[in-house]
C-alpha cells in the first residue's frame, strides 16, 4: 500500500470540524450523518495531537475561536447572498473574512509546522473592522 502524499494539516481539520459543526446545527436532516464525520476529524485532529506537537497554547486557542467564527459569518452571509439579499456586498465581505480565515488556519499550522496559505490580503479598506487584532 502506499503512504499519502497529501494528508489534511491540523488547520484543515480544524476548520472542517468547525464547517461540520455548522452543517449539524443548521442541516439538521442529516444530523447523524454529520456527527459521524464529527467523530471522524476528532479522532484525526488527535492523532495530530498525539503525534508529539509541542503545545497548543493561547494563541492557537483564540485562532480556532476566530476560524470557527469567521466561519459562522460566511455561512449567514452565502445564505444571505443566496436569498438575493445585498448579494454582492455579502460575497465582497465573505472574501475578505476568507483571508482572516486563511490567517488563522496559519497560525493553527505555526504550532506544527507544515503547509500555509498564503494568499490572506483580501480585506478590503470598506471592510477593516474586521481585521482581527493578532
Amino acid at each position: 500500500m502506499k503512504e499519502r502524499k497529501y494528508l489534511p494539516t491540523l488547520a484543515e481539520l480544524v476548520d472542517r470540524l468547525s464547517i461540520v459543526q455548522l452543517k449539524e446545527v443548521f442541516l439538521p436532516e442529516h444530523k447523524t450523518e454529520y456527527a459521524k464525520e464529527i467523530s471522524d476529524i476528532s479522532h484525526d485532529i488527535q492523532v495530530c495531537l498525539d503525534e508529539g506537537l509541542e503545545s497548543v497554547n493561547a494563541e492557537t486557542i483564540r485562532a480556532i475561536v476566530v476560524l470557527a467564527q469567521m466561519n459562522l459569518h460566511i455561512w449567514h452571509n452565502e445564505s444571505d447572498a443566496r436569498k438575493g439579499i445585498n448579494s454582492g456586498e455579502n460575497l465582497r465581505l465573505t472574501h475578505g473574512i476568507n483571508g482572516i480565515r486563511n490567517t488563522a488556519k496559519n497560525k493553527i499550522q505555526e504550532i506544527r509546522g507544515g503547509r500555509k496559505d498564503y494568499k490572506i490580503d483580501c480585506l478590503s479598506a470598506e471592510f477593516k473592522d474586521w481585521e482581527i487584532s493578532w
